[in-house]
């Protein structure tokens, strides 16, 4: 009888190693999967504000106000807000005949959650202020919250400072 129990013991045991062994198996899948899943989606989203950065660099307004989803808000540093498509053309028209921008940005975090990103840059260069033909040192935090739409990752809300 102590070797049919230990049997069974012994069968029971290897049964459960083997399904440990499984579900570690599935586990590791679906982390490969989800790992090469956001690497895909923080690479869209870098190609996207790679697009919005040298639509500024341009002074591109329909390629800078393309990047945003159509509720988009902007929200400048001592500017009212801008949200939706409309407001955000007028916006970007009214800052591109202020200034010309010749910056470079470089991001410094991505957080994801299903088909939002929460994303954190820093862009450096200058800007030519065309009321004086003055130009300056630009250097700006931003941090954008980008949304996952139609299978593009487009801004959803975006403010700036300047950590000086």
């Amino acid at each position: 009888m102590k070797v049919i129990i230990s049997l069974a013991v012994l069968l029971f045991t290897l049964t459960a190693c083997q399904s440990d062994k499984n579900k570690k198996q599935v586990n590791s899948t679906t982390l490969n999967s989800t790992t090469m899943e956001n690497k895909t989606a923080k690479t869209e989203i870098e190609k996207s504000l790679g697009i919005y950065f040298d639509a500024l660099n341009k002074s591109n307004v329909e390629q800078a106000v393309h990047q945003y989803t159509s509720d988009g808000i902007f929200m400048p540093t001592g500017l009212p807000t801008a949200a939706g498509t409309s407001e955000l053309t007028t916006a970007y028209e009214n800052v591109f005949k202020a200034i010309q921008l010749n910056v470079t940005f470089r991001v410094e975090e991505i957080i994801l959650s299903d088909s939002i990103a929460f994303v954190r840059t820093q862009s450096n260069g200058t800007q030519l202020i065309h009321a004086n033909n003055q130009k300056t040192d630009e250097l700006n935090r931003e941090f954008f919250l980008m949304k996952n739409e139609n299978g593009s990752w487009k801004i959803s809300r975006y403010m700036f400072n300047q950590p000086k």
